[in-house]
């Protein structure tokens, strides 16, 4: 299988390429900076070049060739103001969406968050209510889309050990869950062509990953 991951130098793509690549999947990570294709490589994720807010639909749709899936996990990152948090977190991501549809490339996970689909609480900071909002728009553009859309809500990110072990469920209590276990989610999703057009919320739990996807895609 031939998956792009959109923001493949973050923390969640890495894990998910390594994942791929380790049992024989073809992993490419879409990284805006020339100073990542080392980190990607030695992973075993095939690095491109492509700034995906300076780029267009179609120079975007030609790294896509071939593609199985495309994963979105991308993201403006720390420091970046709200302007970003729309340009990445909400353009990037119809881009991608536009250029999968050129490339014809069906299936497509976006990695949003927990807590986009209620206002932000008063005193939230700016920066972070205006990504929850991209988030969210990013949401329900991809899903309003002929394409085989699963959105993924994690909630808190932890740099913790995986456990293989989850909570996965249209709404789940707040809680963290670490980014291997994600990523490891995100794989068995991209394996369930029954998970298109689910949204799910992530955090830590007691339910196998497999068995938490096949009761999510049930239920």
């Amino acid at each position: 299988m031939r998956v792009v991951i959109a923001g493949g130098h973050g923390k969640i793509a890495r894990l998910l390429g390594q994942d791929l690549a380790a049992r024989g999947d073809t992993p490419v990570g879409l990284v805006r900076n020339p100073d990542h294709v080392g980190a990607l490589t030695a992973d075993g994720i095939r690095p491109v070049l492509c700034d995906l807010e300076h780029s267009t639909v179609e120079e975007v749709a030609a790294h896509l060739a071939d593609a199985d899936a495309v994963v979105f996990a991308a993201g403006a990152g720390p420091g970046s103001g709200a302007a970003r948090k729309d340009t990445v977190d909400r353009g990037a991501a119809s881009l991608l969406a536009d250029a999968a549809h050129t490339a014809g490339v069906r299936r497509y996970l976006l990695v949003s968050s927990m807590g986009v689909d209620r206002d932000p609480a008063p005193g939230t900071d700016e920066v972070f209510a205006a990504y929850l909002r991209a988030k969210k728009a990013a949401e329900d553009d991809l899903t309003g889309r002929d394409l085989d859309v699963t959105v993924l809500r994690p909630g808190r990110l932890t740099d913790d050990k995986p456990t293989g072990r989850v909570t996965l469920a249209r709404h789940v209590p707040s809680g963290a869950v670490s980014r291997a276990d994600v990523a490891h989610v995100l794989r068995v999703l991209l394996d369930r062509p029954g998970t298109a057009g689910i949204t799910v919320e992530l955090v830590g739990g007691d339910t196998t990953v497999d068995d938490a996807v096949t009761a999510a895609v049930d239920a």
